[in-house]
């Protein structure tokens, strides 16, 4: 999945998605933003964005809240990347013992 990165003011950013400077600048202080190298400006995939809005404001859930859903949500999606390498790693070994194929790198079967 390719990533798209948008680099955008903390004032545009506030007014486009409905967020406080202040809670912007709080979400960067905790690492679920990034400040980008101009000031006062931000670098954001517009989908992580719209979630913390989403957390934030439709759930209600706090920041510090938001920061374990999100971590614990990163770590789903290592979870089952991991599981992903695991199958096709337990179908070649099938595939071996049966005498039915090479041995392949359990990378190319992602």
């Amino acid at each position: 999945m390719e990533t798209h990165i948008l680099t955008i003011s903390f004032r545009d950013c506030a007014a486009t998605y409905g967020l406080s400077e202040h809670d912007l600048r709080e979400f960067v202080e905790l690492g679920l933003l990034h400040q980008a190298e101009a000031p006062d400006t931000l670098q954001v995939e517009p989908e992580h964005l719209a979630r913390l809005v989403r957390l934030h404001q439709d759930l209600s859930i706090n920041k510090e809240g938001i920061d374990v859903i999100l971590s614990m949500r990163q770590r789903l999606l290592d979870l089952q990347e991991e599981l992903m390498r695991q199958r096709a790693r337990a179908l070649q070994l099938e595939r071996v013992l049966r005498g039915m194929g090479p041995i392949f790198d359990a990378d190319d079967w992602i």
